[in-house]
Parts: structure tokens; C-alpha cells; sequence
């Protein structure tokens, strides 16, 4: 499956008010894994960000001014989320700005029509109920480093989304644990045979109660460590 962590910043709050998308940043990854094809574009507004927003990302009228409008990088960002499941913290405020400026500039499609998209800060919230579950605070309750991200970023925060998004939905699962190897070739190349009917002479070894007890305090331990993260029983 093709995820893609995707984070905006923008001019202010509300798009019915005339704000705009500033920053679009977006994180690929496939069957789990970064792929480093990621997206990232600034973007030049019809307006001034509020100052509220402006201490948040920082990003000046100024520096903005010789950036691409909207309508001229939108045909690209569609087809590169198209067809991916969009992964977003709080998705109803990026989805709603960027359905905002493709109907502004003349775009019959909405983000939804063309991706399936995840609600991070949902799952967050199921996870952790009655707790902070902004960036930073999941950053904190899963030791991601995040000491580097002094403002909002759309591309940093997505980086961060991904580690987030990892750790909310089990870890990284996905990693290697045999090399696949072709069979033998005709030049004589080594390969691996199957072996059939090995099973049935394993010989099971069931623990003792004193290995049994040794193990529960074991992961006693571990579900202390982890802050009741802890994946084994």
C-alpha cells in the first residue's frame, strides 16, 4: 500500500475567510517503509498570514513572493497523492483548505475522490483518551526526538508524522527477517530447497512454572519501561 503523511501550513484558520495554503509537505511510504519520494512545495498567497499564524510557521509574505500560485502546482500534487492513502494529523483542517483552493482555481476534484485518507489525531485519540495528542506530546509519550522543530514545518512535521504514525499503529512491522533467494540457476548458481515433513519430528520443550514466573515478571518489566507500549506477552 502507498501512505503518503501529508501536512499544510497556511495563512490563517479558516479557507471561508479567504486564507490560503502557504506550505504543502508530504512524506511517501511503502508496505511501511520511507521510500525518500516525497513531495514539497511553498506557495505564493493572495493574502498576508495572521500574526497568530505567523509565529506559529514563520514563513514571510516576503520570502513567499517569488514562489509558484496555487493553480500552478496543482495539476502535480494531485497526481502525486492520487490513488495513495493520505495520512494526515487532524485532516479536516488540510483536507478542507486544499478542497478550498482546487474549487478557487477551477478543480472539479476533491482530495477524497482521488485518495483514501487516515485521521492520525483520531487514532491518537482512541489510543489515548483524555490525553494531549498534538505532535509534540506523542512525540514525548514515544521518545521521538523532535528537538530540532522550533517552528512548524509542513515537510519536518511530516517526517515526524511518519515516526508518529509508526509507533500509533504497532511499531515498524515490516522489517526483514529472511533474505529471499532464487533457486539454483542453470550455471550452477546455489539455491534453497523447502524441506517437507521437518515439523513432524520437532520436539516441543514446555517451560517450567519457575521459567514461567521468570517470564511474567520479565514483561512486567518491559510494560513499565515502555509506558504500557509493550507488544509482548
Amino acid at each position: 500500500m502507498r501512505q503518503i503523511l501529508l501536512d499544510t501550513e497556511t495563512t490563517g484558520l479558516e479557507p471561508s475567510q479567504g486564507h490560503n495554503v502557504i506550505e504543502i509537505g508530504c512524506v511517501e511510504m511503502i508496505k511501511r517503509r520511507l521510500t525518500g519520494n516525497n513531495y514539497h512545495q511553498y506557495i505564493k498567497p493572495d493574502r498576508e498570514s495572521d500574526e497568530d499564524a505567523l509565529r506559529i510557521h514563520g514563513i514571510t509574505n516576503e520570502f513567499l513572493a517569488d514562489k509558484p500560485k496555487f493553480r500552478d502546482i496543482s495539476s502535480d500534487f494531485l497526481e502525486y497523492i492520487r490513488g495513495a492513502e493520505l495520512i494526515i494529523h487532524n485532516a479536516p483542517f488540510d483536507i478542507g483548505f486544499l478542497n478550498a483552493e482546487l474549487q478557487r482555481n477551477g478543480c472539479h476534484e476533491k482530495v477524497e475522490d482521488i485518495c483514501s485518507i487516515v485521521d492520525s489525531l483520531k487514532l491518537a485519540r482512541h489510543k489515548h483518551p483524555g490525553q494531549k495528542n498534538n505532535l509534540d506530546a506523542l512525540c514525548r509519550r514515544y521518545g521521538i526526538d523532535n528537538a530540532h522543530r522550533e517552528l512548524h514545518g509542513a515537510l519536518l512535521d511530516s517526517e515526524i508524522l511518519a515516526d508518529v504514525y509508526l509507533m500509533l499503529t504497532g511499531g515498524q512491522t515490516d522489517l526483514m527477517l529472511a533474505a529471499e533467494v532464487d533457486s539454483a540457476s542453470a550455471d550452477g548458481g546455489i539455491g534453497v530447497k523447502k524441506l517437507t515433513g521437518f515439523a513432524d519430528n520437532l520436539i516441543v520443550v514446555k517451560p517450567t512454572e519457575l521459567e514461567m514466573q521468570e517470564h511474567r515478571e520479565f514483561i512486567k518489566l518491559l510494560d513499565k519501561k515502555s509506558a504500557g507500549q509493550n507488544l509482548y506477552q
